[in-house]
């Protein structure tokens, strides 16, 4: 869809007021584009989930990766904190045999020691491994896609200016190969991919960095109106505006 006969003023307005509840995508498409891992993390977690006696999915969000992922394992949990996602997961799993858990994403996970043999999650706002560990049968394994650092950190800067050493590592693959090593897991499987996003019009920079709110923290149209105009005119003279985000996959097991 092009969107260049409309106006800066018009785009802004509308990605401005338009409703960014809820993880679903969609009002970006054709105007927004992102490449995919190479892996296919939710046929692999479907392959895994067919094997497993007891899965536990930490922050299954509204639990589309894990419904779509095919069998689900004998005895499937999630677990999620935000109430909408909590209610919608609710609606999507539990004709499918699992059960959705409201929990906070603070230690512990409510859950015996050694109660499940896979551990799944895909892009988890935090990782705790010490409690993944805990939860995990011996011989099970932990198996999620993580955002990585840096990710799509082209258009943070470009509002927020360079960041400094600490921030672009944050969310390394290799501090969460540390990490769980530390809390006594064992790293199968460790694979990063940076990927190409584009952005086609301003209206998709703004509704992007409405609903994801940790790129740009406080982030309003008033505040940055400048640098979006400045944006805009940059989109409509070189074409789509290009980051890179990035992904890794990852694997842990718990030794026997």
């Amino acid at each position: 869809m092009d969107h260049s006969d409309r106006t800066f003023e018009d785009l802004v307005a509308e990605a401005d007021s338009v409703s960014v509840d809820g993880w679903d995508f969609s009002w970006l498409d054709g105007r927004a584009t992102e490449q995919r891992p190479s892996w296919g993390y939710q046929r692999l977690l479907g392959g895994r989930l067919a094997t497993a006696s007891a899965a536990l999915d930490v922050q299954t969000g509204g639990g589309e990766v894990l419904a779509g992922a095919g069998a689900l394992a004998k005895l499937t949990v999630a677990t999620e904190s935000w109430p909408p996602n909590i209610a919608k997961a609710t609606r999507l799993l539990h004709p499918l045999g699992a059960v959705v858990v409201a929990d906070p994403d603070e230690p512990p996970l409510p859950f015996a020691d050694a109660a499940f043999d896979l551990v799944t999650s895909r892009h988890p706002a935090t990782v705790w491994w010490e409690e993944i560990a805990r939860v995990l049968a011996p011989g099970g394994s932990y198996f999620a896609q993580h955002v990585g650092h840096s990710s799509v950190f082209e258009l943070v800067e470009y509002f927020l200016g360079p960041q400094p050493e600490q921030v672009r590592r944050a969310r390394h693959p290799e501090t969460d190969r540390a990490a769980a090593q530390a809390a006594g897991l064992e790293v199968t499987d460790l694979r990063f991919e940076s990927l190409r996003t584009e952005f086609r019009d301003i209206g998709a920079v703004v509704y992007f960095l409405r609903k994801v709110i940790w790129m740009v923290p406080g982030f309003t149209v008033e505040q940055y109106r400048e640098r979006l105009r400045a944006l805009d005119a940059r989109i409509r003279a070189e074409g789509p505006f290009v980051a890179h985000s990035s992904r890794f996959l990852i694997e842990a097991r718990k030794p026997a």
